[in-house]
């Protein structure tokens, strides 16, 4: 069996793990985890607060050495619920030069590929250690990478390279604005409608909150860097819902309101932070707590996701780009984990099969062809390793 045939088996045995956000990843990373074993590799399981879920860190040659190699990526995937597949997107599909399933491309195709490696990487990696580590949560605020990155520097582990295999199409990407993602709660006093003074509207009120938002989300288009290579250059706010009340003739006690910004800078995140608070503080909350002292906003953080900073030097642009052939780096607009290892002082770059236009779909797929280029880029690197 070639190296692409056990790359495509070990995609069906991931493929088949449901693991949505939401539920469960045990089963895959004990799965992942039995292989890297019987290879040798050194394997941590480290389970998450909650007890359902699990990060996988695992090492090929001296473990607690630093400058190591790392390969990631995360082991959730996003819900199929209300999507019209055309099969059971738990069931790999092969079809037309195509691989179809949920998590094809993000990302279980690379882990797979990674996977498929394993045995050839125990022959060949020497004095610089190998890494693996396939996290969970990331697409809920990639909370399993920011778990594992704090056990990292507890531990003065720094890998000297990682490679994030998100889908880019096997093009290199050096940068990638920050996600950070917010619900803010109000909470109100429940009325009559036709007495509205003596209720505290929660909708109202978040209303004038989301007015505010769209007012920054103005002046930061002005606030772009010179040199920012992001599509826009500036930082982004988007509201993306509001949720409150029930009936047309009742004062909504209750309202929440999720919203996002992707920094460029994390001074407009801190600015937008702190605007928002100066609001609540000396506007909100005191109209609020004139009718009902016991009112309140609340800022829930669902997660604060540092973005990915080019960098005149990076050892894994470097090493990628031998491994590959590619002779320039890009940035996107999505975000990954990237930041995370970055902030532990790692060169970091994304680069995996498949096209980020397929992930979160329908559908959902990644091509033989993509597998190919990516199982050929991390054999090389296993050239390399060898020294």
């Amino acid at each position: 069996m070639d190296a692409l045939d056990r790359t495509k088996d070990l995609l069906r045995h991931l493929i088949a793990f449901p693991t949505v956000s939401a539920d469960s990843n045990l089963q895959m990373i004990g799965f992942a985890a039995d292989l890297l074993d019987r290879c040798g590799a050194q394997v941590e399981v480290i389970t998450a607060p909650c007890g359902t879920k699990a990060n996988l860190f695992a090492t090929m040659g001296p473990a607690q050495v630093n400058g190591g190699i790392l390969l990631s990526g995360h082991s959730d995937v996003v819900p199929v619920t209300d999507q019209d597949w055309n099969s059971d997107p738990f069931t790999l599909i092969e079809k037309d030069a195509r691989l179809y399933g949920r998590g094809t491309c993000d990302m279980k195709g690379f882990i797979a590929a990674v996977l498929a490696m394993a045995p050839s990487y125990a022959e060949r990696v020497r004095n610089r250690p190998l890494h693996f580590s396939f996290t969970y949560d990331e697409e809920t605020g990639c909370l399993g990478a920011q778990h594992l990155g704090r056990i990292l520097q507890e531990r003065g582990l720094t890998p000297g390279v990682a490679i994030i295999g998100e889908p880019t199409m096997m093009r290199i990407i050096e940068g990638h604005k920050g996600c950070y993602e917010y619900s803010t709660h109000f909470q109100g006093l429940e009325g009559h409608g036709s007495a509205p003074d003596l209720g505290v509207n929660a909708v109202e009120t978040a209303v004038r909150y989301v007015n505010v938002l769209l007012d920054l989300k103005d002046k930061l288009r002005g606030w772009a860097p010179e040199d920012s290579p992001f599509d826009p250059p500036w930082t982004t706010i988007n509201v993306g819902a509001l949720h409150g009340g029930s009936v047309h003739n009742v004062i909504a006690p209750k309202a929440q309101v999720d919203w996002e910004m992707r920094p460029v800078q994390t001074a407009d995140a801190d600015f937008v932070k702190e605007a928002l608070r100066s609001y609540c503080d000396d506007v909100l909350l005191p109209r609020m707590r004139r009718v009902y002292p016991e009112a309140s906003i609340e800022l829930e953080v669902i997660g604060e996701v540092a973005g990915l900073i080019p960098t005149r030097e990076n050892e894994a642009r470097q090493i990628v780009s031998e491994l590959t052939g590619a002779n320039s780096a890009d940035v996107v607009a999505f975000g990954t984990e990237a930041g995370i290892f970055q902030a532990l002082g790692t060169d970091v770059v994304v680069c995996g099969p498949g096209s980020i236009e397929q992930a979160h779909k329908a559908d959902e797929f990644v091509s033989l062809d993509q597998m190919a280029q990516c199982i050929g880029m991390l054999d090389r690197l296993g050239d390399r390793l060898r020294g």
